[in-house]
């Protein structure tokens, strides 16, 4: 067993990779909640809309975003607001109500659903934690503090950062 004040052995470094115009790209891939990289990544901008995003975001595929950083705030908003509409209920829905534990299981399962569907828009960090995206807020010192010195450019979910 491992006192508390030793060091940890050095863990693993997810990588997250892309093709972006036509040339294949990879990034150290940031998530304070331990959520593996996405599979699937796509580079996206302005003139996608948040029907389509929120498409996509639902198939598992990522979007690391190239255009103006409130934009993309606006996107996250938008993605959310789909995220949180109310399911049509089906005419034929009938039966007793379900039980506690299943309305428990069924109100964490559309709060996972929603949380994997927001944690797509990707923003890339460069090597000191700049973002280079206009309008961009300097985070640099915030993640120094959450991730310590930076080793190369990084990929995180907008939501998290």
């Amino acid at each position: 067993m491992m006192a508390a004040d030793e060091p940890r052995a050095a863990e693993a470094v997810a990588h997250i990779q892309w093709d972006e115009a036509g040339e294949a790209r990879s990034a150290q891939w940031r998530s304070e909640r331990d959520v593996p990289p996405p599979k699937s990544v796509v580079t996206t901008d302005d003139r996608m809309t948040a029907d389509e995003a929120y498409g996509l975001a639902c198939q598992g595929i990522a979007m690391i975003w190239r255009s103006d950083f409130q934009n993309a705030r606006q996107l996250l908003v938008a993605l959310a607001a789909r995220a949180d509409r109310k399911p049509k209920r089906r005419a034929a829905e009938g039966g007793p109500p379900a039980l506690p534990a299943e309305q428990f299981n069924r109100v964490r399962q559309v709060r996972s659903q929603r949380s994997r569907t927001l944690g797509m828009l990707l923003i890339e960090l460069d090597a000191d934690y700049g973002i280079a995206l206009r309008r961009a807020p300097d985070v640099g010192q915030a993640c120094l503090q959450a991730f310590g010195p930076a080793q190369g450019p990084s990929i995180i979910s907008l939501r998290e950062l």
